[in-house]
């Protein structure tokens, strides 16, 4: 059994001196804790750093949030993905607003998509609760130090520093990005490497034993990029669709048979177990050719909700915009 003791003195004194300086560091405000919290979900720091000055920028409080637009949530959040966190956390501004803010592990929790992880790393930062966070990075430290004996959650909680409980949580997360990564540990750089029975067996790159995943599933997908003058033709996806509702897309190349286009290249895409392999088509729009849609201009895409795809499919094609990429 691993000392919890010198496992806590050792990790935290490494976190206090090699913590990345990351925005939502910098105060344990609710507010900003719970946006980063929920922002990084199954999203790496890297990707939600620009997303959380910007978002912050657009909401800079719970009531501002609260008060906007499902839509303009939604537009400061598109490229982000999982966009059910973004409708859950509007719907959760609007709970804390109108019954005021939470304070404790199971007020959080009972807010819209705050699961077990996410409380306790709320909890723990902002109120100093003694709740051990476990995500991902989490099973796989505590998976090696173990050598994958015993329950992760379980550990986790044991080796937890109630004196610290949100350094010790976000020290446990820093370890798992930082050092002990999924596929090459960096076992010379650990500081808890004497405890590490998984490193002690020479197991730390099985570790954890993971399940099989479903079989990925390639997609093709021709998209069409219509023009006329300074605008882009889209569609908007219905408020009833269980994805990625009332969000902005292109159109498919297939519904526009008699339209002569020309290639304008592609791009790979993943969305969980779908490989998507996107060609872009494109071409200038011609009498009614398109009626059931909406002809945006450059600025106005900023306005709205647009998918992933389409960002990334409107990004990669010129002269939309003053003869440049767009930018939004």
């Amino acid at each position: 059994m691993i000392n919890a003791g010198a496992f806590r003195r050792r990790l935290l004194n490494w976190y206090d001196g090699n913590k990345r300086d990351l925005p939502w560091r910098e105060s344990t405000d609710f507010y900003r804790v719970w946006i980063s919290e929920i922002m990084l979900q199954q999203t790496r720091v890297e990707a939600v750093i620009p997303y959380f000055h910007r978002f912050l920028r657009r909401f800079p409080s719970l009531e501002a949030l609260a008060g906007a637009p499902e839509a303009d949530v939604l537009t400061a959040w598109s490229g982000l993905g999982y966009y059910s966190r973004a409708r859950n956390l509007h719907k959760a501004a609007k709970t804390v607003v109108a019954a005021g803010l939470p304070a404790s592990y199971d007020e959080i929790r009972a807010l819209p998509g705050i699961g077990p992880y996410t409380a306790a790393a709320i909890a723990s930062i902002v109120f100093g609760e003694a709740h051990a966070a476990v995500d991902g990075n989490v099973v796989r430290v505590v998976s090696r130090l173990t050598n994958g004996s015993g329950e992760a959650s379980k550990e986790a909680a044991r080796l937890l520093d109630t004196r610290r409980p949100g350094d010790f949580n976000q020290a446990m997360m820093e370890l798992g990005a930082t050092v002990c990564g999924p596929r090459t540990p960096r076992c010379e750089d650990c500081p808890v490497l004497a405890l590490c029975a998984g490193r002690a067996a020479g197991r730390e790159r099985e570790l954890p034993v993971k399940t099989a995943k479903p079989a990925a599933r390639d997609v093709s997908l021709d998209l069409l990029i219509l023009m006329k003058k300074n605008a882009v033709f889209l569609i908007r996806r219905d408020l009833s669709e269980k994805r990625l509702a009332g969000f902005y897309e292109l159109p498919e190349l297939k519904h526009f048979p008699e339209i002569k286009t020309e290639p304008a290249g592609s791009f790979r895409h993943r969305i969980v177990n779908d490989r998507f392999l996107v060609r872009i088509w494109r071409a200038a729009a011609r009498g009614k050719s398109a009626s059931k849609g909406y002809w945006l201009t450059a600025e106005q895409l900023t306005e709205i909700p647009l998918t992933t795809i389409a960002r990334k499919a409107l990004h990669s094609v010129h002269n939309l915009s003053g003869g440049a990429a767009l930018d939004y």
